[in-house]
């Protein structure tokens, strides 16, 4: 019988998408709802999540989960094709969280990169959360409770995944086969494996002020291309320049397409040239911006409009989550059914324990 292939993939709702998500993974996620390869796709709202590191501030996540699933919408996400859930309404991912901890050492967490990362990024060297450490066990329940096959996610999340790989190996060594093993699907563009903020640092990040916004307008999207860091050896335009480390050039290598030097710069073939000239001087930053930032307004622009026709019926979109959020549950609640047969502590469902120890006592009268 040929394994069934399901997508888990999802956002933290601590505010509105940036485009570093949309290269990322948002429009990647389109396409393989679209390709109809995969049998299901599930797409959460990681709220809990959220919280481990904004627990003082829940009503910060609350407002943001809306956000977060009208940009998906926006995006082209089809409530038709893929299962947008919020995840705080799936409880059975607690309980599976509860029971892969006993499969994972506290060293072997510590070990894991991103959680060492992270745990520096937000400071939490002295006092570290349990409910953030433990993050790669509960993304493990994630992903297991949906029977995710593939999880389209960064090069960056790349040590959780093998985390969840790890605890399900554990679980099926120990217990039998019963959860699916994950596999990572990664960009296909290099470019957007990692996509910089605007600034040149290495992170888009929503506290760093260096997005750019799936919903900003595009006098903000303009502002914000003709400020962002270059070369700055590139002082005069007759100067060589460098590419690498070039935030404008990261972003064209991410977001232009050959039809976009027709429309916008057709003194240029391709990429490829563009780069040459600026490498050997002769070509000012400013033009090379303003051609960012057409690509950037036609690529944005459907997406922004999108989101304000969605915004005219939030009521229907939480609708839409809820839907979402019964079958995913439902979906939970299987495989957790399985994992607890699997461990034996299904003792209500288990008629032939039931019947054997009611043998074995009467024996005993």
């Amino acid at each position: 019988m040929k394994k069934e292939k399901i997508i888990l993939t999802g956002d933290r709702p601590t505010g509105r998408l940036h485009i570093g998500h949309y290269v990322g993974s948002l429009k990647g996620r389109v396409e393989l709802q679209n390709a109809g390869d995969y049998s299901k796709m599930f797409v959460f709202i990681a709220d809990s999540q959220a919280l481990t590191d904004n627990i003082d501030n829940p009503e910060k996540v609350r407002q943001n989960v809306i956000e977060v699933a009208l940009d998906y919408l926006a995006c082209g996400l089809d409530p038709e094709k893929a299962t947008i859930f919020i995840q705080s309404q799936i409880p059975e991912l607690c309980e599976l969280t509860f029971y892969y901890m006993d499969l994972v050492s506290v060293s072997r967490l510590q070990r894991n990169p991103t959680v060492k990362t992270e745990i520096q990024m937000r400071n939490f060297e002295a006092s570290i959360p349990v409910g953030f450490f433990t993050y790669p066990i509960s993304q493990a329940a994630d992903i297991t409770a949906f029977r995710a096959t593939t999880v389209p996610v960064g090069e960056d999340q790349e040590p959780m995944l093998e985390q969840a790989r790890e605890i399900v190996r554990r679980f099926n060594h120990i217990y039998g086969e019963t959860l699916v093993e994950p596999e990572i699907l990664l960009p296909q563009n290099a470019a957007c494996l990692r996509l910089p903020g605007t600034d040149g640092k290495a992170k888009m990040s929503k506290s760093l002020g260096n997005c750019i916004y799936l919903s900003d307008t595009a006098d903000e999207i303009q502002k914000k291309v003709m400020s962002m860091y270059t070369d700055p050896g590139h002082i005069r335009v007759q100067d060589p320049g460098k590419i690498e480390g070039n935030t404008v050039f990261t972003y064209l290598d991410a977001f232009s397409r050959p039809e976009h030097f027709e429309r916008y710069l057709p003194d240029y073939p391709n990429l490829a040239e563009l780069k040459a000239h600026y490498q050997r001087g002769g070509l000012g930053d400013v033009k090379v911006k303003r051609f960012l930032n057409a690509i950037m307004q036609e690529t944005l622009e459907p997406i922004r409009n999108r989101r304000k026709e969605f915004e005219k019926d939030i009521p229907g979109i939480y609708e839409m989550l809820r839907k979402g959020c019964e079958v995913a549950r439902a979906a939970a609640a299987d495989t957790l059914s399985d994992v607890k047969k699997a461990m034996k502590i299904n003792y209500f469902d288990d008629k032939e324990l039931i019947e054997e120890q009611a043998r074995r006592f009467a024996a005993n009268q």
